[in-house]
């Protein structure tokens, strides 16, 4: 029975999916899975048993990733599942910012026991007119699967769409609207756009990247949206461009001291995977991707180790080895096996920067002599046999 902890509330729609060779525990201590959401385990102890951790989410930050590979803890995120809830949050964003949406509600508030309420509006509303976003200039940073969404919506709703990703897959672009504008350089986006929004992780090459000195070549009266991370806007930096008006409007998913105090700021409250759906979406395929590595060893959306499949076990033994991305791994681990006269019937190897990845099918099952050799391995992880 493998046991699987939530350190979070976890949508049923997920946990449903568990089997009967699964149960939940409340003790973390013994669980070979987690489950998490926004629960930070930077501080916590990572118990001898567990195996993985599936985040029911895109972002990692409150996961401590590179303890988490040294200790051969596989960590899995669910990119994809939340994108429509972020995407329609975005087009939300782009219409309360071309006109005061907002201030107009607020107003009517005010005045809502005014008997004369209703001349008061046809002679007030002016005040809160705007823009209309079709045929605007839109800036998409970052076409993943949220980005690529954003795109597609805007162009439906006839803005002009610019898309910038040095990084874009072959399936992200295919997914592209033939509309999307694909540039190759940001430099375009800033100076071009009416509307800029970014959809791309938050790395130490995209910390602060709206700051004073790329808002400098943007447009007068630019509206920026962020519903991605909110470190990758600098907040002092905003605040100046704001007060200026060099920025017309910031459009935030996540407030803070100073976002939340700016004028010409529109605060949300990390509403943008905030649906039924989108915890949904992402619970299930956290329990799936969980699921598929605990019984099979396959390895799909990791953020610490390589995508890896070889489909479900059907040999007599499976033996998944993660260890450090150093040569002659793959000889040693083989010739290892071959010393116990253990036939090797099928293999695959992959790497992704510092760590590497072995899943093999054996023709028996190694005695646990077997598997503390392949432990003793200067540069293996960990050895599971499935």
């Amino acid at each position: 029975m493998k046991k699987i902890y939530c350190l979070n509330g976890i949508s049923k729609y997920g946990t449903d999916l568990l089997t009967e060779d699964y149960s939940l525990t409340d003790h973390m201590e013994e669980a070979e899975g987690v489950l998490v959401r926004s629960a930070a385990m930077h501080e916590m102890e990572l118990p001898d048993t567990l195996m993985a951790v599936a985040r029911a989410g895109a972002g990692v930050n409150n996961i401590p990733l590179e303890k988490c590979a040294e200790e051969g803890v596989v960590v899995f995120n669910t990119p994809g599942a939340n994108a429509n809830g972020v995407k329609e949050l975005a087009v939300a964003g782009l219409l309360l910012a071309s006109r005061d949406i907002v201030g107009g509600i607020t107003w009517c508030q005010s005045i809502k026991d005014d008997p004369n309420i209703a001349k008061a509006v046809e002679k007030g509303k002016k005040a809160f007119a705007g823009n209309e976003i079709k045929g605007k200039k839109l800036g998409v940073i970052g076409l993943g699967a949220i980005g690529a969404e954003v795109a597609n919506a805007a162009a439906g709703l006839g803005m002009e769409v610019y898309g910038y990703d040095p990084f874009i897959s072959v399936n992200a672009a295919w997914m592209l609207s033939r509309s999307v504008k694909h540039i190759t350089s940001v430099d375009t986006i800033y100076q071009e756009c009416d509307y800029i929004t970014v959809h791309v992780p938050l790395l130490d090459s995209t910390k602060g990247m709206i700051n004073k000195e790329t808002m400098k070549e943007m447009k007068d009266g630019v509206v920026i949206l962020n519903f991605a991370r909110d470190l990758l806007v600098n907040d002092d930096d905003m605040a100046e461009a704001l007060n200026s008006g060099k920025v017309k409007k910031y459009v935030t998913d996540f407030p803070n001291p100073k976002s939340a105090n700016m004028a010409g700021t529109i605060v949300i409250p990390h509403l943008g995977a905030s649906t039924e759906e989108s915890e949904d979406n992402c619970a299930k395929m956290a329990v799936e991707q969980l699921m598929d590595y605990l019984e099979n060893g396959n390895i799909k959306n990791s953020v610490n180790f390589p995508a890896c499949d070889m489909g479900v076990k059907k040999s007599a033994s499976r033996v998944a080895v993660l260890h450090r991305n150093i040569p002659n791994m793959i000889g040693q681990i083989s010739s290892t096996l071959a010393s116990e006269n253990i036939n090797i019937s099928d293999m695959t190897n992959k790497s992704r920067d510092k760590y590497a990845y072995t899943l093999l099918d054996l023709e028996q099952k190694p005695e646990e002599s077997v598997v503390e050799k392949l432990n003793s391995i200067t540069g293996v992880l960990r050895v599971r046999v499935l």
